[in-house]
């Protein structure tokens, strides 16, 4: 990593000599050739309204909706996750709730510290939080995947920090889903597919419209998705020792569900303005996603816990306990913009959103009722809702500058509320349902707090040549103090071909209302030892006991430094080279092993906790350093009757821990194998996802057909054992290839057949010790996942 500023630098050097003189183009200028990406309008990073693509002071990246339905996915987080090489999203299973609501990471980061928006307005985070032994570990975030991908005009990825434009959490950058809003044309699409081993069968039906309100009256446009997704299973049979007892079924038995999660889905949203005078409209924007998720927990042998005799008469063969989750995502949007004759600008709204996950147990037992313990039970709920009301203004001034600059500056306030509901009684009574054990009246309540920020920014064309920016914004939170942020950033172009592009940000991303306050004990299998993992709260008496103290924010600096090239018509080439500084971290704890540390459960006993034989709570305790660098290169080849889009991307990144907070003393005095950031948990930071990502694209595109392939190269990552370094992994980098062809017979007809991952290809398997004696056989940090081949064909019509 030393070695990519001289990189940069030869970059530049190279680039200024070899570049013609050649005066700065004008904003929004594209002279005598076509419109190109690079002249898209942006919205995200800056307040100026005709800043483009090319002009960005920030690497930007638009995905387009061609790209997100390059492959057969239908979800929105998948979809990114292959046109971008600096976003990760594993498929984890087996994972209780997050093996539905997968978190997606940038830039190596945690998936809480990217902010997400919906046409500007920043979306609400999913009431869960991610505890189990997969990357996100510990993050509250944004569920990518409940925004219907039948709404999105385009996405934008600012890969930039920026808490001093948008507050909280804008610390590895911002996705911005900029939503349909035209009020014509539409389309309809139906699509379906399997995977290559006969499971994983899905379809789904999409649609848009827009409407039109009258010449002056405004527009509507509207957008739908209903489709369900089956199961898949990639288990490996059971090698061990020990058969038919706890989770392990007879030798040679292929017991467990470790695959993808089984989901129908259904979403609409709707995104409207009306025209209110020449100079002022009022807008709205509604979504609404039911997801019904079923995934797997461990299977239970006939003599799970000594229980062979109750088992006998309930599930003698066994039982793989169900895990419901229930999800429901809910948000509008309600504004008033406009200008005044003087060039002022306003947008003034309220947004409301909102995530319900209810929590049902199938298919399972809780022993303590015997047999006449009932086969299903509802397990609890989590809650979180946010209302958020903006004002932002903007204006051109003349300030003395070679032009004009745009001072722009704003407030918000937001209210937040996170609640996790009970689950009936028989779910928690003794031992509780098997799998997923509801959720007790003392792990219930509801949690609110407020914010409110103000900010205020200024960007300016300085020059000809030269454009810079500054923005600065102050936010207070009602339960942990305020904070301060601030942004520079500048762009130089040495003629149209070559410019030079900087930041320095600070930031940061306020403890999230679930990371404060949930508390739980579920079944883990962690390094193929069986535990009852509880889950506390930093202020709660567990953790107090145990060391912890109440959370604060994490604070970050980064710095980017880029180089822009167009050295000819129809090629652009970006290399951002970035530091992300992050301290006091928020982790979730090693989960701290108590079997056989007598003191230490009867310390937890003492306060209400029997039988759990290991602990974790959130914290502070870590400061981390990541660098790496973007490379986005494009070429569009105009031919004879056709044309060829060529694409090629690349990221590298790497984080360090920079320091370790020491144990407590609380927690040291119980033992001295306990550690509170374990080489685990470090582990999963530094090195658990794929530190290089390569992605190659081409499309050929001729009057009736469309060709297309994508090879992406997923670099190797590790996963690190809690204890033994010897039983330490790093898995082999893997390419896959995904590959479509379209046929058009007419200008409304779109017919298409693909393959995702056509090469069938898995990443390694997981060395023997490591996998649950063969049963878990690949690792939930693969970046591809590990269902192998997937078929596809879609019928799309367009007006």
């Amino acid at each position: 990593m030393a070695l990519k500023p001289h990189l940069l630098a030869a970059a530049v050097t190279t680039a200024l000599l070899a570049a013609p003189a050649a005066h700065a183009q004008d904003a929004g200028d594209t002279g005598n050739r076509a419109p190109t990406m690079l002249d898209t309008l942006i919205v995200t990073g800056t307040r100026i309204a005709d800043r483009t693509v090319a002009e960005s002071q920030s690497p930007i990246d638009i995905i387009t909706p061609e790209a997100l339905s390059a492959t057969g996915t239908t979800e929105l987080a998948t979809a990114l996750a292959r046109a971008l090489p600096s976003l990760n999203f594993p498929r984890p299973a087996m994972a209780d709730g997050t093996s539905g609501v997968r978190p997606a990471q940038l830039r190596g980061l945690s998936p809480d510290q990217v902010l997400v928006l919906v046409n500007g307005k920043r979306r609400h985070v999913s009431a869960l939080v991610n505890v189990n032994g997969t990357i996100g570990r510990g993050s509250s975030a944004v569920d990518l995947n409940a925004i219907p991908v039948a709404a999105i005009e385009r996405v934008e990825v600012l890969r930039d920090g920026a808490s001093a434009q948008y507050g909280s959490d804008a610390i590895a950058g911002v996705v911005n889903i900029v939503l349909k809003g035209a009020g014509e044309g539409g389309s309809l699409v139906a699509s379906g597919g399997e995977y290559s081993e006969g499971d994983g069968t899905q379809w789904q039906l999409a649609g848009d419209a827009g409407l039109s309100l009258g010449r002056e009256g405004g527009t509507v446009h509207l957008a739908a998705q209903v489709g369900q997704q089956d199961p898949t299973n990639r288990s490996g049979p059971y090698q061990g020792t020990a058969p038919h007892t706890d989770n392990f079924p007879g030798v040679g038995e292929r017991a467990f569900r470790f695959g993808e999660a089984d989901v129908d889905q259904f979403a609409v949203s709707a995104n409207a303005a009306f025209n209110v005078g020449e100079r002022s409209q009022v807008y709205l924007t509604a979504i609404a996603s039911n997801r019904d998720i079923t995934s797997f927990a461990f299977y239970r042998s006939r003599n799970h816990r000594n229980q062979g005799a109750l088992l006998a008469q309930v599930y003698p063969d066994g039982y793989v306990p169900q895990i419901d989750q229930d999800s429901k995502d809910r948000s509008a949007v309600l504004g008033y913009k406009g200008s005044t004759a003087s060039g002022w600008t306003w947008d003034l709204s309220y947004s409301f959103g909102s995530n319900d996950l209810d929590f049902h147990t199938r298919n399972t037992i809780n022993y303590a009722l015997g047999v006449d313990s009932p086969r299903s039970f509802y397990a609890g709920n989590l809650h979180y809702a946010q209302d958020v009301f903006n004002a932002d203004f903007a204006k051109t001034l003349d300030i003395g500058l070679a032009y004009p600059a745009t001072v722009s500056f704003g407030a918000e306030y937001r209210d937040e509320e996170w609640r996790q509901g009970p689950g009936e009684p028989d779910s928690y009574f003794g031992s509780g349902a098997q799998g997923f054990g509801g959720f007790t009246p003392r792990n219930a309540g509801s949690y609110q707090r407020d914010s409110h920020a103000v900010y205020a920014g200024l960007e300016a064309d300085l020059s000809e040549r030269l454009s810079a920016g500054i923005t600065a914004r102050y936010e207070d939170y009602s339960d942990f103090g305020s904070e301060t942020s601030g942004k520079l950033s500048a762009r130089y172009a040495f003629s149209d071909a070559v410019a030079l592009r900087a930041t320095v940000a600070s930031g940061f991303r306020a403890p999230a209302l679930a990371q404060q306050n949930y508390q739980a004990v579920t079944t883990n299998i962690n390094n193929s030892v069986v535990t009852e993992t509880g889950t506390f709260p930093a202020t709660g008496a567990v953790a107090q006991a145990l060391g912890a103290e109440p959370l604060k924010a994490e604070t970050s600096l980064s710095y980017s430094l880029g180089l822009v090239l167009q050295p000819a018509e129809r090629v652009y080439l970006t290399i951002d080279a970035y530091q992300i500084e992050v301290d006091d971290r928020i982790v979730l704890s090693s989960n701290l092993n108590l079997t056989g540390n007598q003191a230490a459960q009867d310390l937890l006993a003492g306060l209400g906790f029997p039988g759990v034989t290991a602990a974790r709570y959130f914290n502070n305790a870590v400061d981390t350093r990541t660098r790496g660098v973007d490379v986005v290169g494009t070429w569009s080849v105009p031919l004879a009757a056709s044309n060829l889009d060529l694409t090629a991307s690349y990221n590298h990144n790497k984080t360090e821990v920079t320091r370790i907070a020491p144990n407590p003393a609380a927690l040291a005095s119980l033992g001295a194998n306990l550690e509170r950031i374990g080489r685990d948990e470090r582990g999963r930071i530094e090195e658990g996802a794929p530190r290089d990502k390569f992605a190659l694209g081409a499309i050929w595109k001729l009057a009736q057909w469309d060709f297309s392939a994508n090879a992406v190269r997923y670099g190797e990552f590790t996963s690190r054992h809690a204890t033994n370094p010897d039983q330490d992994q790093t898995y082999a980098a893997k390419w896959t290839l995904d590959t479509a062809v379209s046929f058009r017979p007419s200008a409304n007809w779109t017919f298409t057949l693909g393959a995702d991952n056509v090469l069938d290809e898995y990443p390694e398997k997981t060395i023997f010790v490591n996998s649950t004696s063969g049963m878990i056989p690949y690792s939930l940090y693969s970046p591809f996942g590990f269902n192998g081949r997937y078929v596809y064909g879609r019928i799309g019509y367009a007006w």
